[in-house]
């Protein structure tokens, strides 16, 4: 893409066309913020689970998208490097340079830097998280039905040797009562400290709007994305 005469490159692609592709959890926090002519597509939270996978489908949904829009915005973060390899022929990438959605929601890496200091041993909820029920709290359930209440309880109990708080984040983006009440139930039952926290849109206005700083990863089109992007900006 070229700016014309009077426009810098940045100014260009911020009134450029985009498209979302993003993760169920992530677009919740996304759908406030985006203009009425911003298409978005999502892809189910299960990809997480194998990475190979979620790039894979990654991949051709851009190879979809590419040649309709200038910018496609990825709501995702290295996660497991299944970003890693990615390439658009004609569009430009941008992607939170993040190591996965959970600086997104709390609205910088400096945020949970600062939680993951404070806490190392957290694990975090959102309302996303408890929808699409990929938790340890969740397989809890299904291994009761196949092993019985002690024997899951003894399996969960190893998932979670390393963490002593549940923490639910807090995004102020949609009624939380009902998702508050089931991470603070959680956590009773095993045997975690419940915390709320504050999380902010901060990371998501600024990938919708800009700006796209460091916290961001812009890809040239034809350019593939690498593990070193997450590191050292381009």
């Amino acid at each position: 893409m070229t700016a014309p005469a009077g426009f810098d490159r940045w100014t260009l692609l911020y009134t450029a066309k985009r498209r979302v592709v993003a993760c169920a959890t992530v677009i919740e926090e996304m759908l406030g913020w985006l203009p009425a002519d911003v298409e978005h597509e999502v892809l189910d939270f299960g990809l997480h689970l194998r990475p190979e996978k979620l790039r894979e489908a990654l991949q051709a949904r851009i190879d979809d998208q590419s040649d309709g829009a200038d910018v496609l915005l990825l709501g995702y973060g290295l996660c497991s490097m299944a970003v890693v390899g990615l390439q658009a022929r004609k569009a430009h990438l941008v992607i939170p340079r993040t190591d996965d959605c959970i600086a997104i929601f709390l609205g910088s890496c400096a945020a949970y830097k600062e939680q993951s200091k404070k806490e190392p041993g957290t694990y975090y909820l959102t309302k996303g998280w408890i929808e699409v029920g990929d938790t340890p709290f969740e397989e809890h359930k299904k291994m009761v039905e196949k092993y019985g209440e002690a024997k899951a309880r003894r399996l969960t109990q190893i998932l979670l040797k390393n963490y002593r708080r549940l923490a639910f984040i807090n995004t102020g983006q949609y009624e939380i009562e009902r998702f508050r009440e089931y991470a603070q139930k959680t956590a009773e039952s095993f045997d975690l400290r419940f915390e709320e926290i504050e999380g902010s849109p901060a990371l998501v206005q600024k990938m919708v709007n800009g700006p796209w700083d460091d916290e961001f990863l812009v890809v040239e089109p034809g350019q593939m994305v690498t593990y070193t992007d997450f590191i050292t900006p381009r």
